[in-house]
């Protein structure tokens, strides 16, 4: 029963190839869509995992909440505050108290400056970011060295500096030959260290786009001797332990700022936090973008019930032939159910393939990555699009009385 009933629905598919060509089109638009779609989707989280992940593990940022909180007045917290409270390198070594903080590992003070332009020999770099910072940066935020040496203890106010892959690029075609050299950083002479592995592009940021000098360097060639710092680098202990390494940083801080949670005059920085904001966000779009491919599966769907309508009418008089030499009721639902069937996972096929095709293409910048539930998904909803919008066309034709199908011209 079951292989005439496919021997029919091919026939009738075959005998019209362009129709079932054209039904079968918005299928394969809506199946491409999603799966594309949803790759594009996965990349782009994975993406983002991996930038954040660039930027250090377990990694808290402390920064000044300027313009905000409130005015300390005879030692309490009164009033709008009008200008923040620097943080300091005080600020800095209490957060490594084992005491008070037992779930941070390390520390680094951070000082940015902007507008230093390197210069070697004609070739010159106008940096994005110049940081006077400690040897334990590099671990918090994950930078290595690719050649020559990271900033130790002994280069504390000596005139030396570590480059980013950017810079270093920039300067000398070959930077293994920059370790070693004399390179100028607004006019002062600094001997490069060593030149950071690259990192890649995050976004609109270039985090290769650095260099790096000891705090204390920092200091006297480019901030002078500011107690104030930019920021204060914090890693936790353990990804598991970042909620409660942050309320440490907060109690400290709120104490030695005699601030409260209502006007604090920092803000705190969680990495976890910003990977699980933008991941919701990631998934919200993709989920919305999937919905709008999912119309073009649901006019799909119509395009099926309209053919197999169609199908049915010119068809009337078969239909009735069948019905007179003993075809049963359900003989007819299934052949034009089956017929439906072909036409929609056939459609789900060729649109997995070219989900697939769309998928390996990297797409500003995201290299799409498919999922196999979303393949498996595909194929069922082409079923169940077969299914549905092939019952009641089925259903109408199984309902014809064979003496009215037969007079039908």
């Amino acid at each position: 029963m079951i292989v005439e009933a496919v021997r029919f629905a091919l026939s009738g598919i075959s005998a019209n190839k362009m129709r079932s060509v054209l039904t079968t089109l918005g299928i394969v638009i809506g199946i491409s869509a999603v799966i594309t779609l949803l790759a594009v989707g996965a990349g782009t989280s994975n993406m983002i995992k991996d930038q954040i992940g660039k930027l250090g593990t377990n990694v808290l940022t402390v920064n000044r909440a300027i313009g905000t909180g409130g005015r300390t007045t005879g030692g309490s917290a009164t009033g709008t505050r009008t200008q923040s409270t620097n943080l300091t390198l005080a600020d800095q070594h209490s957060l490594e108290d084992p005491i008070l903080a037992p779930d941070i590992a390390t520390t680094a003070p951070v000082v940015q400056t902007q507008s230093v332009t390197a210069t070697l020999g004609s070739s010159t770099h106008s940096i994005t970011s110049t940081l006077g910072t400690s040897p334990s940066y590099f671990g918090i935020t994950n930078f290595t060295i690719a050649v020559g040496r990271l900033l130790d203890d002994a280069d504390a106010g000596q005139p030396v500096v570590v480059l980013g892959n950017s810079v270093a690029i920039d300067l000398a075609s070959n930077v293994s030959t920059l370790v070693g050299q004399t390179v100028s950083l607004n006019g002062q002479n600094f001997t490069v260290a060593g030149v950071l592995a690259p990192k890649g592009t995050s976004g609109l940021n270039d985090p290769d786009d650095v260099a790096m000098v000891s705090y204390a360097t920092a200091q006297d060639k480019f901030t002078g001797y500011s107690p104030s710092l930019s920021s204060i680098q914090v890693q936790a202990k353990s990804a598991d332990v970042m909620t409660q390494a942050q309320n440490e940083i907060q109690q400290i801080l709120d104490a030695r700022h005699n601030v409260t949670s209502a006007n604090r005059d920092y803000q705190v920085r969680n990495q976890a936090q910003v990977l699980s904001t933008a991941t919701t966000t990631t998934q919200t779009l993709t989920i919305l973008l999937s919905a709008v491919a999912g119309i073009s599966l649901l006019v799909g769907g119509i395009g099926v019930m309209n053919i197999m309508l169609v199908t049915v009418t010119e068809r009337t008089r078969e239909i009735g032939i069948r019905k007179a030499i003993g075809a049963t009721r359900g003989n007819i639902v299934m052949q034009f159910l089956i017929e439906s069937l072909i036409i929609s996972i056939l459609g789900g096929i060729v649109g997995i393939v070219i989900g697939f095709g769309a998928s390996s293409f990297t797409i500003a910048g995201i290299h799409p990555e498919v999922q196999w539930w979303t393949v498996w998904l595909s194929v069922l909803v082409s079923a169940g699009i077969g299914l549905v919008f092939g019952i009641y066309p089925a259903n109408k034709a199984a309902k014809l009385r064979p003496i009215d199908a037969l007079r039908y011209e």
